[in-house]
């Protein structure tokens, strides 16, 4: 395992019978860096964090974290980990600060360390006003970040330092977060991603699995699309969108009836033969090669041909198209083959 990597993976699969929910997924992750992991329902992706965070064996394959083998050294993975999982693990008739302490407790911290953690926790999430309240009153953003802080409670080493002959880079954190803001309003959406923001920039690693695609986009260095088990696609953001192809030009058109007119025009000035059409949106869609030589020939030729647009747009692909284009081309494949 290199030194800089948190986390690597080659070749792991998970069976249950005749069905694979892994099938020799490779996931290399640096250490201080949000890697994310995209993928439809069944794709794998909670059974890789089971794996990752010890709560399942792997079938064949490895998988180190923090240098440690999961499959044989399970305790010392689970010393350097944190897991939030999709729903809230926190006990709303008890205060935030009384969660903390019972999860202390769980992870035999003494009850003085388990309190000190607590409030260091608590301060670090912006939560130290509300700690004394009962957390059935927290709103949802709150509570997630409640969760984060629970997560990080035993698997991070406190201001007491490293035992007796640990290795140097013990202290270090990996976080796995699993859907992490699934039913949150976009307040509390960003509320997580602040948190997992600074805890990045604290040194803390992330693998971070989710199906909003935005939440890849802004918090993500790297993105592993698996589907089928395996990993399909990988790189950052803009690596990925920059494979689906060329930058696209957006029309949405006042008068839905002059849809096809917009379509031919806009194909004309963006001289492409791939012209996408929403009649629900009244907006044609075409990729571009020279994006400001297209925008300007297109709203020339939209005016010379008496057609009103709403509005006009450049804009690159999104990771949503890109998603949709990786796992339908996978599909299509599993077809092919049956």
């Amino acid at each position: 395992m290199a030194k800089d990597e948190a986390i690597l993976v080659e070749g792991l699969r998970k069976e249950y019978g005749d069905k694979q929910a892994l099938s020799g997924l490779d996931l290399a992750v640096p250490r201080g860096t949000v890697q994310g992991l995209l993928g439809p329902n069944g794709a794998g992706k909670t059974t890789a964090v089971r794996i990752l965070s010890t709560l399942l064996r792997p079938t064949a394959g490895r998988a180190l974290v923090a240098g440690y083998d999961v499959a044989t050294h399970p305790d010392e993975v689970r010393r350097r980990i944190g897991l939030l999982g999709q729903h809230a693990a926190v006990d709303e008739e008890l205060s935030g600060r009384q969660n903390l302490e019972m999860f202390g407790r769980l992870y035999h911290l003494g009850a003085r360390r388990a309190a000190q953690r607590a409030d260091e926790l608590l301060e670090r999430f912006g939560l130290g006003d509300t700690g004394r309240k009962a957390v059935g009153k927290y709103s949802g953003g709150m509570r997630r970040r409640l969760d984060l802080a629970a997560s990080l409670i035993g698997g991070e080493r406190g201001s007491g330092g490293r035992e007796s002959g640990e290795r140097a880079d013990d202290g270090a954190l990996i976080l796995f977060l699993d859907e992490p803001t699934t039913g949150l309003d976009p307040r509390g959406r960003n509320e997580v991603w602040d948190a997992v923001r600074a805890l990045v920039g604290g040194g803390t690693t992330v693998l971070l699995t989710t199906q909003y695609l935005e939440e890849a986009d802004q918090l993500a260095d790297a993105i592993t699309v698996i589907d089928g088990g395996r990993a399909v696609a990988e790189g950052t953001a803009d690596q990925l969108k920059a494979g689906l192809g060329a930058d696209r030009i957006d029309v949405v058109v006042r008068d839905a009836a002059r849809l096809e007119a917009a379509a031919s025009v806009v194909g004309m000035a963006a001289r492409s033969g791939s012209v996408e059409r929403d009649r629900d949106r009244r907006s044609v869609s075409a990729p571009v090669g020279d994006r400001m030589a297209a925008l300007a020939e297109t709203v020339r030729a939209l005016e010379a041909a008496g057609i009103e647009a709403e509005d006009i747009a450049l804009r690159r692909p999104t990771l949503d198209e890109v998603f949709l284009h990786l796992t339908e081309e996978t599909g299509a494949r599993k077809e092919a083959a049956v």
